[in-house]
Order: structure tokens, then C-alpha cells, then sequence
């Protein structure tokens, strides 16, 4: 029996012998990516995720501020995957740190200097693809940031017959995303091309990996994308969906939204509830504001899992999205020359470039100007008219409302913007306590004077640092107003003055609290709110156990979590908790007061006729009662200007020329109280 035990020895394949093979060490310097290669001869001609391919790689490195790095590895074929990212914050060192999938902890969740093995934060299992392994093998270590240099002392390579695999996902609930760029790594920038499919087999139905794409299959061309997100694991990315002729936009209707060509992929890393975002988004277009479309989905890229995703539209102009003319080179003139405009207020991440900077500084008691960004069209595509009418249009908007006369009903702030849309936006902000609120991420559009000539507040984006998932700046707290924003946090990117000084004009402040009552009615109910997240958490309950088996972070802080959960759940309750706290303190604390929405009710000799009407509307007061300030708004809340004659106690509207439809008549008298009227228009 021992012989026979000793000839088995004997005839062992070699494929289970573990080999390693050694390289030397390189420099790491800021903003570089650095490289070292080891030369692999191997008798093998073939590794597999089955028999015999790469089970270890193991470093040393020595680097202040590990957060700054991005580790790779590439095989001989250009296969690549990442060992770590991100990792370590401000710590120090690698050392003996070595990375194989069959660790029992990740790297993600180690910490300084990481000695130990560690599983790695991509799918090391990608370059056992079939492929010959003798050639060269790189490692490339990408130094991010500023400040802190370092070393690669050494690394090594460990080949044998307990391979590396990949995750993968063979079916979901939700609908499966798969991306192949031939296994080129998708960078920053420029985009790459790549193939997408979409499996998507309808609500209530399970997608299976071998079904069919049949919700989209076809070329695209992807980067990465995000500011702070770019440093986690986990990237976010920008996509289009490209034709025969990429010179020509390919769209598409995807889940059934209007046709576009550009596509967001969001990383809900730092979010780990995953469903900021979309309940934002959700607050929004349930409001009446447009605001991005969102699917969640499972996606697979070059052959590895990568996680829960949120599908979304990007903000452009278009009739589906920002509903505005498209503004041509020829538009340079009269009613074209006037929209359509889309502004952002935002980091210079990602290639943005200031067009202007605001004459006057950001809310007190910041001494910082603001600065605009193009977003659509982006600055190098503007006609010098165009640039000049954009640019001066905001600048006089901001004139009026730093002036003395800003709350005149006809000339001042309103006669710029729609108030309704402003009012929306801040309590939107104020509700998630946006840290980045009002000074990054922000927008405004600018319409035709032909569509209403106002600047519009919006469209909502960026919200993954809300409902207390900051801890700084005051992020985490159920209390307090992010208007304030710059008493306490200032010094970078500060609130705009614009806010605290719409909020100057009691009237202005009698509307918001008037919509906040209003709003609190519907959509930003307590029930209204705790169903929507409830739906999405139910349906991210399976899809959630693979996410957080890919990035295992539960438990585990991830700049800038207020709050660790160490269960999905934890993290869904505490988003409700805070919301419930912070609906308690903002009925409270909310600005101005919304007095009897019904002037009958009132019954304060107030008399408004005929409703309906076509052409003249009038409106008498008794003597206790004198008027003085009358507004008249759209449904949208557009502040529509029309003629009146005034008499002694009583006054007529010509609202002849208005569309049919409905109206809201605000009167303010003389004791301070305001009233609306609905109107209809014939």
C-alpha cells in the first residue's frame, strides 16, 4: 500500500506544483502610473479557472497615503484587473501583502499595512481565460494625487492548481447589463468602444445570463466618470449608444423612456442603501420637475461581476429630458438667440472649465465669487452673441435680485425666474440636507422668451451624499438648514447668495411654505416616502447579497458614511429614521406661514368674479381688507405678468390672450396676510 501511495506521488501532474516568479522593485511618483514586469516560462501553454492558472500575487510597497494608489495587474494577453483601489485612507505601506480570491477577508476591509492575504477588489480569475501564460506580466500602479511618492519594493507571481475564479451572476430579478470591451480596461477618458446587452424580461420575471438581449444590444462607447467616486473601487460610467456611423447620434429607447444616445451607469458605492439617488429623483418628477430616469440593474463587464448599478438618463437638452430648444450656431439672433441654455455650478473634475464668474460674491459670510460652467451647449461650442446673452442674463438676474426693489411683483427677481421651480429645488435639497446642495452639482436652464423666457431651477442630480450619509460639514444632522451652509462650512465651494435672498421676500417665503405644506400632503408624505423605499429595498434583497459579496463594506466605513450598518437592512432603516427626524424638524422650523388657501373660507370681504372667465377678472376688497400685491401664476408656478386697472377697493385683471387652463391668484393685504384663488381660464 506505501508503494503504491509513493508511485502516485510519483506521477502527480506538474500543473500542481506552485510556482512563483519574482520581479524588483520601481518607483512611484505623483500623477504617474508606474510599471514593473516579470518575464513567465512556464511548461504550461494554458491556465484556466479549472485546473492550473494564477493563484497569488503579493507586493511590497512602500507609500505614505495607500488611498492615492490604483494597483493592477496585466496578463500577456492585455487582460487586466485591479488588485486594489482606494484602499488603506491615509495609512501607510504593503507590506507582505499578498492577494488570492480564496482569502477569507478583502482588501477592502483590511487594514494598514494589509500584511496577509486579502481577496483584491477586482476578479482575479479574468486572466485564467484560456490564454498562453509565458510572456511578460505587468504591474501598473497609477499614484492618483499629490504629495506623497513611494516605492514598489518588490512583487512576485503564483502560479498553481487551485486557480483564481470569477463572480459571476447567472440570473436576477432585476435586469442584467453585460459590457464587453474585449477586455481593454474602460478608462477616464476618451471613451472606448464596447458592446452592451440588456436582458430585461419585465417585473415580477427572472433574467437568466444565457436569455436573450432584448432590451438592447448593440456598440457603445464608454469611460469612467464621477469626481469624488472616482477613487472607490467600484466606478461609475458614462456611456453612448453609437450606429453604424459614430459621427451620428444612435438613439435609443431604453425601458421605455424617450429615445437618447447618452446613458449614465451610477456606483452606488458610498451609498449603501443604493437608492439615494433614485428617491430623489423620484421627490422630483413626482413634484411636477423633470428629473433622470432611473432602472437598477446587475451588471457584468469583460466577464466580471461588478455590481448593483442605477441606469440613468444624463442631463442634456432633449423633449424627454430638459424640455427646451435645442440652441443652433445659427441661433443668434431674436427669439432663437434666447434658449436654450443649460448652467451648471460645479468642481472642474472631469475636464469642466469656468465661462464666468459671477460679479457678486457667494452667500455671506463667504467673500468667494461663483463660478458658471456651459454644460449644454458646453462653452467651445457657443457663438460669442450667444455666450454674451447667457452670460448677461444671469448677471442681470443676479443685479435685481442684490438691488432694493428685488420683490417688485412686476419688475423685480420674479419677472427672471421661475419661482415655482426654485422653490422646488431648495426644498428637494433642504429635506435630503444636501452637503453639496446648492454650490456643486447644481443647475439652471434658461427656456425660450417664446416658452416663458425664465430661469429654471434644475434638474436635480448628484444626491448620494444625502439623507445623512456625510459626516461633515453638518451632512449627518436631522437638523439645521443647508442654507446656512457657508457660516459653517465655507472656505471652498460656497452657496450662491441667491437662496437666503429669495427667502428676504416674505411673500417669496409665504410660497414656500405653502408648497411645503403641500408637498407634505403627497409626495413627501411619511407614508408616501417609507412605501418608495420599501419597494426598492424589497427588490434589491437578493441583488444586494451578491452586491456586498463583490464589496464587502457592510460594517465597514466608506468616505463619508455618518453611519456603518452591518446589515442591508440596518442601512435601509437608519434612511428612513433620519427622513422621519428630519420631516419632524423641518415642520417646525419651515419658513413663512401659509395662511387659508381659500378666500371664501376667509370670509374677509374679499370677492373675486367670474370664475371661469375669457377676458377681464375682477377683484374687490372692503375697506378692512385693502389689497396690495396681487400675482398671478400658471400651473407650472410661471409668474405671468398682465395688465390691471386699479380703482378705489377694487381692481381689473385683462387676462385675455392666456392660454386656457388653470391659474393661482396670490393676493397679499395690507395686514400681512396672504390668500390664493384658483382661476380658470376659458
Amino acid at each position: 500500500m506505501k508503494s503504491l501511495l509513493f508511485l502516485v506521488l510519483i506521477v502527480m501532474p506538474i500543473s500542481a506544483r506552485l510556482q512563483t516568479f519574482s520581479g524588483g522593485g520601481t518607483s512611484i511618483f505623483d500623477f504617474q502610473t508606474t510599471t514593473s514586469t516579470i518575464n513567465v516560462s512556464l511548461p504550461q501553454s494554458t491556465i484556466d479557472m479549472t485546473n492550473f492558472g494564477l493563484e497569488t500575487v503579493c507586493l511590497n510597497i512602500n507609500h505614505t497615503w495607500l488611498a492615492d494608489l490604483t494597483i493592477e495587474l496585466v496578463a500577456p494577453d492585455a487582460t487586466t484587473f485591479q488588485l486594489a483601489s482606494g484602499v488603506g485612507g491615509s495609512d501607510d505601506f504593503m507590506t507582505n501583502t499578498c492577494f488570492n480570491t480564496s482569502a477569507s477577508q478583502s482588501i477592502l476591509v483590511g487594514t494598514s499595512p494589509f500584511t496577509g492575504t486579502y481577496k483584491p477588489t477586482g476578479s482575479m480569475g479574468l486572466v485564467n481565460n484560456g490564454q498562453n501564460p509565458n510572456g511578460n506580466w505587468t504591474m501598473k500602479i497609477t499614484d492618483s494625487y499629490g504629495a506623497d511618492e513611494g516605492n514598489l519594493l518588490n512583487w512576485s507571481l503564483t502560479f498553481g492548481s487551485s486557480p483564481a475564479t470569477v463572480m459571476t451572476v447567472t440570473s436576477s430579478n432585476l435586469p442584467i447589463v453585460v459590457i464587453n470591451t474585449n477586455g481593454v480596461n474602460i478608462p477616464d477618458e476618451p471613451k472606448i468602444d464596447g458592446i452592451m446587452g440588456i436582458i430585461n424580461n419585465g417585473p415580477g420575471n427572472l433574467n437568466n445570463i444565457n436569455d436573450p438581449f432584448n432590451e438592447f444590444f448593440g456598440e457603445i462607447a464608454i469611460e469612467q466618470r464621477g469626481s469624488s467616486s472616482a477613487s472607490f473601487p467600484q466606478r461609475s460610467y458614462g456611456l453612448e449608444t453609437r450606429g453604424p456611423d459614430p459621427t451620428i447620434n444612435y438613439n435609443v429607447s431604453l425601458f421605455d423612456w424617450p429615445a437618447d444616445n447618452d446613458w449614465i451607469l451610477y456606483a452606488p458605492y458610498t451609498d449603501k442603501s443604493m437608492i439615494r439617488n433614485m428617491l430623489t429623483y423620484h421627490i422630483g418628477n413626482a413634484s411636477g420637475r423633470w428629473a433622470p430616469r432611473t432602472q437598477l440593474c446587475e451588471v457584468l463587464i469583460n466577464g466580471e461581476y461588478a455590481g448593483v448599478y442605477v441606469l440613468m438618463e444624463r442631463i442634456k437638452q432633449n423633449p424627454g429630458r430638459v424640455d427646451i430648444d435645442e440652441l443652433l450656431p445659427e441661433d443668434v439672433a431674436d427669439n432663437e438667440l434666447s434658449g436654450g441654455y443649460i448652467v451648471k455650478i460645479d468642481k472642474l473634475t472631469g475636464g469642466g472649465v469656468i465661462a464666468w464668474n459671477s460679479p457678486y460674491t457667494a452667500s455671506a459670510p463667504s467673500t468667494a465669487t461663483i463660478g458658471y460652467q456651459m454644460h449644454d451647449p458646453e462653452l467651445s461650442e457657443l457663438q460669442t452673441v450667444q455666450f454674451n446673452y447667457i452670460r448677461n442674463k444671469i448677471t442681470q438676474w443676479e443685479a435685481n435680485l442684490s438691488g432694493p426693489n428685488f420683490s417688485d411683483p412686476v419688475t423685480g427677481y420674479a419677472s427672471y425666474i421661475d419661482v415655482q421651480s426654485f422653490i422646488d429645488y431648495m426644498l428637494i435639497n433642504e429635506l435630503s440636507k444636501n452637503v453639496d446642495g446648492y454650490r456643486l452639482s447644481a443647475f439652471l436652464y434658461k427656456q425660450r422668451v417664446s416658452e416663458g423666457g425664465k430661469i429654471v431651477a434644475g434638474p436635480l442630480w448628484d444626491f448620494n451624499l444625502t439623507y445623512g450619509n456625510a459626516d461633515y460639514c453638518q451632512g449627518w444632522l436631522t437638523t439645521g438648514w443647508e442654507l446656512d451652509f457657508n457660516s459653517y462650512c465655507g472656505g471652498g465651494w460656497d452657496n450662491p447668495f441667491w437662496w437666503k435672498r429669495l427667502l428676504q421676500d416674505p411673500w417669496y417665503a409665504t410660497q414656500v411654505n405653502c408648497r411645503w405644506q403641500e408637498l407634505r400632503n403627497g409626495v413627501l408624505s411619511n407614508s408616501s416616502l417609507n412605501a418608495y423605499i420599501d419597494s426598492l429595498a424589497n427588490v434589491l434583497a437578493s441583488p444586494a447579497t451578491r452586491h456586498y459579496e463583490k464589496w464587502p463594506i457592510l460594517g465597514v466605513y466608506v468616505w463619508p458614511n455618518s453611519f456603518v450598518g452591518n446589515t442591508y437592512q440596518e442601512e435601509i432603516d437608519f434612511l428612513k429614521s433620519w427622513i422621519n427626524d428630519r420631516l419632524i424638524w423641518m415642520d417646525a422650523n419651515m419658513f413663512g406661514s401659509c395662511q387659508g388657501l381659500s378666500i371664501e373660507e376667509q370670509q374677509i370681504g374679499i370677492n373675486v368674479y367670474p370664475i371661469p372667465t375669457k377676458e377681464k377678472l375682477t377683484i374687490e376688497w372692503s375697506e378692512d381688507s385693502e389689497i396690495v400685491d396681487v400675482r398671478l401664476f400658471d400651473s407650472k408656478g410661471a409668474y405671468i405678468t398682465v395688465r390691471a386697472e386699479i380703482n378705489d377697493r377694487s381692481m381689473i385683471l385683462d387676462v385675455l390672450g392666456l392660454d386656457p387652463g388653470i391659474y393661482i391668484l396670490d393676493l397679499k393685504l395690507a395686514n400681512g396676510q396672504t390668500l390664493k384663488k384658483k382661476l380658470i381660464i376659458e
